[in-house]
């Protein structure tokens, strides 16, 4: 038997998995990770002491805002890497925004804050544990991801993984706003952001190994 043959009989009966199929199965990847996610850092790490009080002000909903959207454009991405046919991706673009909105809202409060407390302001008082703490919560729904991924057929393994590791990143982020206390827009952008980046540098160096199929 040639191997024009067996390729053949091997795709015999089989049918294309629908693109709509692709999305609820990554969500439900990143959804079971973020669960196990939101049980460590409760369990951990604990809610903030002041959570009731701290959901009436903005700077609260600023983190969530700006790690769920990037979670939400990245995890787009993800589902378009997850497939075999990918194109050239589409919508990359839109992780720009949140990173620029944020920047924007950051600058404004330096302009507002004296440059004695700019410092302070950047480092707040957990810049040492925060970008670990959110590639440590990153894991379970990276892992979620990867059982995903075990029904899907990426081909371009070190990019899909990329984004699997940017998605986990940034859900593992929005999971950490239950605990981080602090506020400032600068703070989260840097620290948060580099936990995020962490994140995505461990996907695509493990992609290429735990996405091969």
């Amino acid at each position: 038997m040639n191997t024009d043959d067996l390729i053949l009989q091997l795709s015999q009966g089989a049918r294309p998995v629908r693109s709509a199929a692709v999305m609820p199965r990554v969500v439900t990847g990143v959804a079971l990770g973020a669960a196990l996610s939101a049980t460590l850092v409760i369990l951990w790490l604990g809610p903030r002491h002041d959570l009731a009080v701290a959901v009436h002000q903005s700077s609260y909903w600023m983190k969530w805002a700006y790690t769920l959207s990037l979670a939400a454009a990245a995890l787009a991405t993800t589902v378009q890497f997850a497939r075999p046919d990918t194109g050239k991706p589409r919508g990359v673009w839109l992780l720009a925004i949140p990173v620029v909105l944020l920047a924007g809202v950051g600058l404004l409060e330096l302009m507002r804050t004296p440059q004695s407390d700019w410092l302070a302001m950047w480092l707040g008082q957990s810049w040492t544990s925060c970008p670990w703490l959110v590639l440590i919560f990153a894991v379970p729904i990276f892992l979620g991801l990867l059982w995903s991924f075990r029904r899907l057929a990426p081909t371009r393994l070190r990019a899909a993984g990329a984004a699997a590791g940017l998605t986990a990143g940034a859900s593992a982020a929005s999971v950490y706003c239950l605990h981080c206390p602090e506020v400032s827009a600068i703070f989260v952008l840097t620290w948060y952001s580099l936990g995020i980046l962490l994140a995505t540098l461990v996907g695509a160096l493990l992609g290429p190994r735990l996405l091969r199929w």
